[in-house]
């Protein structure tokens, strides 16, 4: 049966599907990580990406689908997770601006919107890299831009999309040949092939999850509804409609059932009792919510289809009045207090993203001023970035990613946050170090930023971590369980020996210019261990200088600078 249209009902059921697919095959994506590392995130970023698009898409009551997709890339945006978050972000900002204003998509309009989104993540990245996701997005916006000439039914273009994803995927190793050395397809391309396919089985009733609301997520719904309404600083006396009246009903349930239920029909006569409604239901229970004068009228209404498993009323108008009390006392504070949160203020916030109670402790004792709580495995939003800066309290900011896969999510955070604010791009905790050593609090933002950034070049980051399959990468044979030394992202040394793989590393990172070597060992890691590799790297070398702190990272035991 032809689909020629795609309604707001089509199009909340294709989105939520995705985020269940991604949610579902997560890990397998991780799987797909290059190096063979444990902190394979790209599968788990695009999963909660997802499901924060999900989320905002699920809040928004509106019945026009360009108003829908608007919510889905918004949502995507401020929960986006490392680069392959960012880019499944930008793939639907593009989709939302192309379809803004449109109640229903037909065939024609979802292809223009998706060959959009395919437009828009190119220009989000500036060296855009054939064999990856945008590879992937492009040949399939091509696809539906080719099938939609002969055709209007949105299944058929929505297969051919579909396909040419999965054609286009398959090729990625022939494109990227670390790709192909490793025998893997690409991990972003991958996850937005599991996108395509969760809306084309959405589209044709062939989801095998469940996507209609549970009961969280009706709350959801409901929350934001009541807080769309919300009256702010109204009197209460304008408030129309004084009572939100929220009703669980158990469908078909209770001694007072009268009639079958249907929605329309329970709808339409709640729909004149007040205003904020919100009805949802599956086949047991149907959750309320309105605004209205008679909230008895409404749970009368409710029991006619069933009993009334949960009942809330609240006097709006009550409490409409307690909020402009708080709100009178809250100002006098407020007001009292700004002098001296002006004088306290800090002018520039240093903001790094770091994982472990050492490396936090260093990072603040070199002029970091806020840490973000993540890194490898746990890669922090654009939402948490932001509200890092937002809420610092500063009037300027600097922003530490410590990772190059947050570098998209830093640049983007960078853009919304409420005070001017600059990223050095960071990819390692050792770079941060050697970076905070020439910040200057009393010089501009953005020479800081160019001061920072010359600062990069001149350590050398190393890591010690164990290998999690068998592989091949860059002609280095690697067996699961054995150690891996990486150097500036690149693996450098393997073997079953923990401090043959570290003295091996070490060595290819000192050159004639080195003076100093930096251990900071983690949770998996100790301090004897580090001191023996001391006294090794000692021997190499007697003149350099050596230390060894306790940083409490995860996923890597040891990291290793070179300055």
């Amino acid at each position: 049966m032809a689909v020629t249209k795609i309604t707001n009902l089509e199009f909340g059921k294709m989105v939520q599907a995705a985020a269940s697919k991604l949610d579902q095959n997560a890990e397998f994506i991780n799987s797909l990580n290059v190096f063979p590392v444990p902190d394979g995130d790209t599968g788990t970023n695009m999963s909660m990406s997802m499901d924060s698009g999900a989320k905002y898409e699920r809040e928004n009551t509106s019945e026009n689908v360009g108003d829908l997709a608007g919510s889905l890339a918004k949502g995507l945006l401020m929960g986006a997770r490392g680069n392959s978050g960012v880019i499944l972000s930008q793939i639907f900002r593009g989709f939302a601006n192309g379809c803004k204003d449109k109640k229903e998509l037909s065939a024609q309009d979802f292809v223009d919107a998706y060959a959009n989104g395919a437009q828009t993540a190119y220009k989000a990245v500036m060296k855009p890299t054939e064999g990856t996701i945008l590879t992937v997005v492009r040949e399939s916006a091509q696809a539906g831009i080719d099938t939609v000439k002969t055709t209007d039914d949105i299944v058929t273009v929505l297969q051919a999309i579909c396909d040419a994803a999965d054609a286009a995927l398959k090729k990625t190793p022939d494109l990227l040949p670390v790709l192909k050395e490793v025998g893997v397809v690409d991990s972003g391309g991958q996850g937005l092939d599991y996108v395509l396919h969760a809306f084309l089985e959405a589209l044709t009733g062939k989801v095998t999850i469940e996507t209609k609301p549970d009961n969280a997520q009706m709350d959801e719904m409901i929350n934001a509804k009541h807080h769309q309404s919300a009256q702010g600083k109204l009197d209460p006396a304008d408030i129309k409609y004084g009572y939100c009246t929220q009703m669980m009903v158990r469908i078909g349930r209770g001694k007072e059932v009268t009639q079958k239920f249907d929605y329309d029909t329970f709808y339409n006569y709640l729909a004149k009792l007040g205003d904020s409604l919100l009805v949802i239901n599956d086949d047991e229970v149907v959750k309320v919510h309105v605004h209205t004068e008679h909230p008895g009228k409404v749970l009368s209404w409710g029991q006619q289809f069933g009993d009334l498993q949960t009942v809330k009323v609240d006097n709006m108008r009550w409490q409409q009045e307690q909020i402009m009390d708080e709100d009178k006392a809250e100002e006098t504070l407020v007001e009292k207090a700004t002098n001296e949160e002006a004088a306290d203020q800090v002018e520039t916030a240093v903001i790094a993203v770091a994982a472990g109670d050492g490396i936090s402790k260093l990072l603040k004792s070199l002029g970091v001023t806020h840490v973000i709580s993540g890194g490898q495995t746990m890669n922090p939003s654009i939402q948490d970035i932001a509200d890092a800066i937002n809420n610092s309290g500063a009037k300027q900011a600097i922003v530490l990613p410590d990772n190059g896969n947050i570098f998209m999510a830093a640049d983007q955070a960078k853009e919304i946050a409420d005070i001017p604010t600059v990223v050095v791009h960071t990819k390692t905790i050792p770079q941060a170090m050697s970076a905070l050593l020439d910040f200057n609090p009393d010089s501009s933002l953005e020479d800081n930023q160019s001061a920072m950034e010359d600062a990069l070049d001149t350590v050398k980051s190393g890591s010690v971590t164990t290998a999690v399959r068998d592989t091949t990468v860059n002609g280095i044979a690697i067996k699961k369980d054995n150690f891996i030394g990486i150097v500036d992202g690149d693996i450098v040394a393997t073997n079953a020996d923990l401090e043959t793989t570290a003295e091996e590393m070490v060595k290819k990172m000192l050159d004639e210019d080195s003076s100093v070597v930096t251990i900071y060992y983690g949770e998996d890691g100790n301090e004897e261990f580090a001191d023996q590799l001391q006294s090794v790297i000692e021997t190499m070398d007697d003149e350099l200088d050596v230390q060894v702190y306790e940083g409490d990272q995860p996923v890597y035991p040891y990291l290793i600078s070179v300055e």
